[in-house]
């Protein structure tokens, strides 16, 4: 009987709900936690950086838009996918970290339960944030939050609970973000993807970039279009600053 082809999976970036290799060519390789080859991911180049802020912010119009509560929806769906898929993300998760079976499927449970979380606030922000303000006239004024726009984010180390931490917020308010996923660990990221462009997030709302953050990042950061940063997984004191000095 003969032996099956083992078919590889691509990683590719995650860009306006499609899939695509990085116009350069580029890829790189991911290592596993003893360090032996265990994935070619794709790395990002400024002009995919460029084609993702256009994505999202070409979503922006349509995610701001709707209803806080469907937002709600859309991400607790976004956690049902995630549910159905946990086994794929527990294997991932012990071959790029060297976590135990046990260790894999807590993230995996704290990254559902986030998903989860952050859902319930959907509809209660603009109730918690928002207030009537006094005033000494004859008018009412009142404060409502509002979605920012494009926020770039440069995910932490986590892969994926971190990853979940940083985009979950942003999107549930409104907002729509590129993510510069992992370096070393890049790999849930774009499964992650793959559970949102089987969910109801329309395309664009989140990109995720795979590749070097010193090369990706400034170029976000100082993109005009971008309205936001998040630099939670910056490690490097001098390139958060000038992503900071680059984004003023």
């Amino acid at each position: 009987m003969s032996t099956r082809l083992d078919v590889k999976k691509t990683y590719k970036l995650y860009i306006g709900g499609d899939f695509p290799r990085s116009e350069s060519g580029r890829t790189y390789v991911v290592n596993d936690a003893k360090g032996s080859f265990l994935a070619n991911a794709a790395q990002a180049s400024r002009k995919d950086a460029r084609d993702a802020v256009k994505a999202a912010r070409s979503a922006f119009g349509g995610w701001s838009g709707r209803t806080a509560y469907n937002r709600g929806q859309v991400v607790y769906r976004i956690a049902e996918v995630l549910e159905g898929r946990r086994e794929q993300f527990e294997t991932e998760l012990r071959a790029a970290e060297g976590l135990t079976a046990a260790k894999a499927r807590t993230y995996v449970d704290a990254a559902i339960d986030r998903l989860v979380w952050y859902a319930g606030w959907a509809d209660k922000i603009a109730q918690v944030t928002g207030s009537a303000n006094a005033v000494a006239g004859p008018y009412f004024n009142h404060s409502a939050p509002e979605p920012s726009g494009v926020v770039a984010i440069v995910a932490p180390s986590g892969p994926l609970l971190g990853l979940v931490s940083v985009v979950a917020p942003v999107i549930v308010t409104g907002n729509t973000c590129v993510v510069i996923a992992s370096e070393p660990h890049p790999l849930t990221a774009i499964t992650l993807g793959e559970v949102m462009a089987t969910s109801d997030l329309p395309g664009g709302v989140v990109n995720v970039l795979t590749g070097s953050v010193a090369e990706v990042a400034p170029w976000l950061a100082s993109h005009m279009d971008v309205n936001g940063l998040d630099l939670t997984g910056v490690t490097d004191p001098e390139l958060a600053r000038d992503l900071e000095v680059a984004g003023i």
